[in-house]
């Protein structure tokens, strides 16, 4: 039997926390592989799509609908909190919606959520902003100060605050 298990979460920094067992972390921890949340893989989304919408028209016994521009602009415009799962459902629910081409009418998108006021809040949406750039930059501190307006030493007290000093990206565990 082998498992294959998926986190969006930091399971080391869980283990040290106390929030993850460590026996069961070594016993899953064979083999990590990094997949980027979808809003950094935009590139993926048509394929996706059109894979989605032939597995939904299939399920309906329907042909399989096209996506119009308008539909696909729309798809690269949102941020994809819901990752995968999300565009499944948006386009399942579209083909369900439509008699023919998904147009953006079709598509139920959440708008995008406001920033939360709190500094709390702010801090994880800036310790996710310095990590999504990171990831685009390969991990290059240099360009990712740049591309964010800080000096480097600036954005290494950042990473220490959020404990982003190595790649301590989402994980799959195999």
């Amino acid at each position: 039997m082998r498992i294959i298990a998926a986190s969006n979460r930091d399971l080391d920094d869980a283990v040290e926390r106390g929030t993850f067992r460590e026996d069961l972390l070594y016993r899953l921890q064979v083999f990590d592989i990094l997949l980027p949340p979808l809003r950094d893989r935009l590139s993926d989304i048509p394929l996706l799509a059109q894979q989605f919408l032939a597995d939904c028209a299939q399920a309906m016994n329907r042909r399989t609908p096209g996506l119009r521009d308008d539909a696909l602009d729309a798809l690269l415009a949102h941020d994809w909190p819901g990752n995968v799962r999300e565009l499944r459902n948006v386009l399942e629910r579209a083909a369900i919606l439509s008699d023919g081409d998904i147009e953006c009418r079709h598509l139920s998108l959440r708008p995008k959520m406001r920033a939360p006021s709190s500094s709390r809040h702010l801090s994880i949406v800036e310790r996710g902003t310095i990590e999504r750039v990171l990831h685009e930059t390969g991990w290059n501190k240099s360009r990712t100060a740049r591309r964010l307006g800080l000096t480097r030493t600036q954005l290494y007290g950042r990473l220490k605050r959020y404990g982003l000093e190595t790649d301590s990206a989402d994980v799959a565990l195999v």
